[in-house]
């Protein structure tokens, strides 16, 4: 009998074991490649917080890798699952004959996330001030440098002629530089924006994202290899963010700032509320993540006023809405 009992409780002892690691190997790490860290992306990091991902069985791995070249270089090459970055980049990388094309799938923002920054605060402000001036601009090619342009352009200002653009500085540098006594004007995300002013070293004067309009300005992609293995995951996924692009929307940018907090240590709770508030007061955060081909249009159109386009890209070859439009029903 004694035998038999222990018999019993080692079966069951493996079975619960078993059932354990079942219960592990339903779980999907998913990798994400993510161009920045900005209070930009806060929906991704509420999804994060509040448990989005795991309640649809998706471990996320996070890093961020600064720059578009580097978290396209990080998909292509398998380091990423998925990549959030500018949908440009997917336009590249097709331009280039890819046998693999990156697809976008799911819509994060749907501005441009970069603040205007002047060195000297003036008693009013007009784009005719930046005639002459030197002007710290982005990356050559990316999203944020050609949105830049398009507004200069519309107010004006030709920023190949009318002012000296620097465009030779990494990404992930240009605060420092500006800091450090570079440029007259600056193009900035948040909160590096805001934290200037607050320690004086600039003050925002425009939005980049206001003066630009609607644009897929970044999106989660992946390659047409893994959406094929893993639509179930990116089905999940997408849903997840869904109901985080809700809370934001729904929320005050407080609650939202508290939530996102541990993702920016090095910036203070009141801040990070400032400029939630300011990113949702010019509509930057996507609603839902649908991707639409009126804002893929627009997009074409800032790349080509840039001279940045390559050829016209098919909005049905690299933008996939089948799991964002399952997500939002």
């Amino acid at each position: 009998m004694l035998c038999f009992t222990l018999l019993v409780a080692t079966c069951l002892l493996f079975s619960a074991c078993s059932s354990d690691n079942s219960e592990e190997q339903k779980r999907d790490k998913v990798r994400i490649a993510e161009v920045t860290r900005s209070i930009f992306y806060a929906p991704q990091y509420v999804a994060i917080e509040k448990g989005y991902f795991k309640d649809e069985g998706i471990d996320i791995d996070l890093k961020t890798t600064w720059g578009g070249d580097k978290t396209m270089t990080a998909l292509l090459s398998n380091g990423a699952d998925i990549a959030l970055v500018g949908s440009e980049t997917s336009i590249y990388v097709d331009a280039q004959g890819s046998s693999d094309p990156v697809i976008n799938f799911a819509q994060l923002t749907q501005t441009d996330g970069t603040f205007l920054v002047a060195r000297k605060k003036p008693k009013y402000f007009s784009w005719d001030q930046l005639k002459g001036s030197t002007f710290l601009g982005q990356r050559k090619g990316g999203m944020p440098q050609m949105a830049g342009e398009y507004s200069l352009k519309k107010h004006g200002i030709n920023p190949h002629k009318d002012m000296k653009l620097i465009q030779n500085i990494d990404y992930a540098n240009i605060p420092n530089a500006f800091a450090s006594g570079t440029g007259d004007y600056v193009q900035l995300f948040e909160p590096q924006a805001s934290l200037f002013e607050q320690k004086g070293i600039g003050y925002v004067v425009a939005s980049f994202g206001e003066e630009s309009g609607k644009l897929p300005y970044t999106s989660y992609m992946t390659k047409q290899s893994y959406m094929k293995k893993n639509s179930d995951v990116l089905k999940r996924f997408t849903r997840a963010l869904y109901k985080a692009q809700l809370y934001v929307e729904t929320h005050t940018a407080k609650e939202t700032a508290a939530i996102i907090a541990p993702h920016f240590e090095d910036t203070s709770v009141d801040l990070i509320e400032k400029v939630v508030d300011r990113y949702k007061g010019q509509h930057s955060y996507a609603v839902n993540p649908i991707l639409e081909e009126g804002a893929w249009n627009n997009l074409q159109s800032v790349m080509k006023e840039a001279g940045e386009l390559p050829k016209k890209a098919d909005y049905n070859k690299l933008v996939n809405t089948t799991f964002s439009r399952d997500a939002t029903k």
